[in-house]
C-alpha cells in the first residue's frame, strides 16, 4: 500500500493568491491554487490519500480579520471545509480572537482538530480529541496532534484562562508508544518548528520550549512521519529515521510524504518527503467562484479612504527606516501613546514589504503595513529593563544587516527577525553597532535626564512584547499595568477618524553609529 500524506500549515486565511496590496492579483500562493494542485494529486492511481492541516488557518489576512469582525459574512471554517481535510491541528494564532470564537469555529469544521498537549483544568483535552485513527485498506494510521506549548507567553491570561499547555516532547513520549501498539503508521502533526540545526544539531535559537521539533525527531521513538510548521520554513527531510516537512506559509507549498507499507510484512519499507511548489497553477474553479462575492466585499472594505497625509510617509527602504527611524513608524508610536496616555512607546516595522502611507490612507494601507493582530499593553519597568530591551533590539544589527542583505528567513542565532527589532519614541538613545552586542546603548535619556537603572518608566508596546514575546525576558505579564483590548488596526482606524489629516514627522530621538 502506498499512503500519500498531504499537509498544509500556516495558511493564515490566504484563500486567494493575493497579498491584498492591490486588487486582481495572481501570486504564487493561496488556497485556491493549492487546492487545484491537490485535486490533481487526488486523481493519481494506486495511492491512499490523507490530508492534514497543521494549524494557523484562522488568523493572519485581511480576509480572516474581516470574517472575525463580520461574522454574518461567513467563517474560515466554511472555507477549510471545502478543501476536504481528514483532520487538523491547532496553531498558536488560532487563539488570537479568543476561546469562544475558536470553539465556535472548531464546532463548524467537518473534520476533527487533534491536540494532545492542551488540556482543561478538569483534565479533558481542549479539543476533545488528542489523536485520531484512520483505517485505509486494513492499515491503521494514527495522527497525533501537538501545538507549541509557548502560547501562554503570547496571549493575555484571560484569553487562555483554564487551559494547561504541556511540552510537545513529553506528550509525544507518553502517546507515541501507545499508538505504536494500535496503529501501523504513526504520524505526528506538530504546530511548532525546529530549535536546532537539522544537520549539525546546534541550537539555532534560545531553547525556551517554543519549538521542539528537533527533540521530537531524535528523542521520541516510534514516529514515522513528522509534520511541522510555525516557523514558515521550507523543509523536506529524509533520513534513515524519519521523514519530516515544513511547507512555509500562505499556501506557498504542499508538503507531501509518501509511505510505502508492506502489508504482508506489516512494516514500512520507506518514506519520502517533498515540497510541491505553488506557482502558476490555475485556481480551483469551484473554490474560487464560491467565495468571490465575499472577496469583493473585502476588497471594497479595504479600499475605503480613512485619512490623508501631509508630507511624505512612504517607505522607500525598510532597512533605512529601521536604521534611522521613519515618519510612518513615528505615526504608529503616536497612535499607541494616544490610546494609552503613555509618554514612551515602542513598536517594530514588521514586514520588509511595508510601504508606509501615500497621500490618501485606505484600510488596505493600514492592514498591509500593520500585518499582525495586536492589542496594546503599558508596562511599568525600571531604567535597567529599558536599557536591556534596547540592547536586545540592537542585536538586530550585524554586518549583513547594515549592508541591507538581512533576510527575515535567516534563523541564525546571531540575528533577530524584523518583527522583534523595536524602535522607541519618547526617549533619546544612541546605538553604536561597532561595539559588542550587549554593550551598544551608549546614550539613553528621558526628559533630558540620563535614564538610571533604578528609574521607573511606563512604556506602551504590543501585548506580544509586553509578555516577553521575541525572547524579551526583561518584560513579563506581572509588569503590565494597563491593557487596551482593541486591536491595533482598529486603534489606527479610530485615530484617523479623529485626526483625518496627519503630518509626516521624521523622528530625531534615535541615533545609529555604524
Amino acid at each position: 500500500m502506498k499512503l500519500t500524506v498531504l499537509s498544509t500549515s500556516d495558511t493564515h486565511g490566504y484563500l486567494y493568491p493575493t497579498n491584498f496590496r492591490k486588487r486582481n492579483q495572481s501570486l504564487n500562493f493561496g488556497l485556491t491554487k493549492l487546492v487545484s494542485e491537490m485535486r490533481k494529486i487526488e486523481k493519481e492511481k494506486d495511492i491512499i490519500l490523507l490530508k492534514i492541516d497543521n494549524g494557523d488557518f484562522l488568523q493572519g489576512s485581511p480576509l480572516s480579520f474581516y470574517l472575525e469582525k463580520n461574522r454574518e459574512a461567513g467563517s474560515m471554517a466554511d472555507i477549510m471545509n471545502q478543501i476536504g481535510y481528514d483532520c487538523g491541528v491547532l496553531g498558536n494564532h488560532e487563539f488570537n480572537y479568543g476561546l469562544q470564537f475558536l470553539e465556535e469555529t472548531i464546532a463548524k469544521l467537518n473534520y476533527p482538530i487533534v491536540c494532545a498537549n492542551i488540556l482543561k483544568r478538569s483534565g479533558e483535552y481542549f479539543t476533545g480529541t488528542p489523536y485520531t485513527i484512520f483505517e485505509k485498506e486494513g492499515v491503521k494510521i494514527a495522527v497525533l496532534g501537538l501545538t507549541t506549548q509557548y502560547i501562554p507567553h503570547w496571549e493575555k491570561p484571560e484569553i487562555i484562562e483554564g487551559l494547561i499547555f504541556r511540552s510537545a516532547v513529553e506528550t509525544a513520549k507518553e502517546f507515541v508508544p501507545k499508538l505504536r501498539e494500535i496503529a501501523d503508521v504513526v504520524i505526528v502533526s506538530y504546530h511548532g518548528g525546529f530549535e536546532k540545526d537539522l544537520e549539525t544539531g546546534e541550537a539555532t535559537e534560545v531553547i525556551i520550549g517554543e519549538n521542539e521539533g528537533y527533540a521530537l525527531l531524535y528523542e521520541v521513538e516510534g514516529i514515522d512521519v513528522l509534520l511541522t510548521g510555525h516557523q514558515h520554513r521550507y523543509i523536506a527531510l529524509n533520513n534513515e529515521k524519519i521523514s519530516a516537512t515544513q511547507p512555509g506559509d500562505k499556501g506557498k507549498f504542499i508538503a507531501r510524504v509518501d509511505v510505502d507499507y508492506e502489508e504482508d510484512l506489516k512494516k514500512i519499507i520507506k518514506t519520502h518527503a517533498e515540497l510541491i511548489k505553488i506557482g502558476k497553477q490555475e485556481e480551483d474553479f469551484e473554490l474560487r467562484n464560491r467565495y468571490l462575492p465575499l472577496s469583493n466585499q473585502v476588497e471594497d472594505w479595504l479600499d475605503e479612504t480613512l485619512g490623508k497625509v501631509e508630507g511624505n510617509m512612504k517607505i522607500e527602504d525598510t532597512m533605512e527606516a529601521r536604521m534611522y527611524g521613519h515618519p510612518y513608524i513615528e505615526f504608529i508610536q503616536e497612535v499607541q501613546k494616544n490610546a494609552t496616555g503613555a509618554n514612551i512607546s515602542s513598536t517594530a516595522l514588521f514586514d520588509d514589504k511595508a510601504k508606509g502611507f501615500s497621500k490618501e490612507i485606505s484600510r488596505r494601507d493600514i492592514m498591509t503595513n500593520y500585518i499582525y493582530p495586536s492589542s496594546l499593553s503599558v508596562v511599568s519597568i525600571s531604567g535597567e529593563d529599558l536599557r536591556l530591551a534596547i540592547e536586545k533590539s540592537a542585536c538586530y544589527f550585524d554586518r549583513n544587516t547594515l549592508n541591507g542583505r538581512y533576510s527575515e528567513n535567516d534563523f541564525s542565532k546571531d540575528t533577530i527577525a524584523n518583527f522583534n527589532y523595536d524602535l522607541y519614541s519618547g526617549v533619546d538613545y544612541t546605538i553604536d553597532t561597532s561595539r559588542p552586542k550587549g554593550e551598544r546603548v551608549t546614550y539613553l535619556s528621558y526628559n533630558e535626564k540620563e535614564v538610571l537603572p533604578e528609574d521607573r518608566l511606563e512604556v506602551v508596546m504590543s501585548q506580544y512584547r509586553a509578555v516577553g514575546g521575541g525572547d524579551y525576558s526583561m518584560f513579563n505579564s506581572e509588569k503590565i499595568i494597563k491593557e487596551i483590548s482593541v486591536d491595533m488596526v482598529e486603534l489606527i482606524t479610530e485615530y484617523l477618524k479623529n485626526h483625518p489629516k496627519i503630518k509626516a514627522i521624521q523622528p530625531t530621538n534615535f541615533k545609529l553609529i555604524k
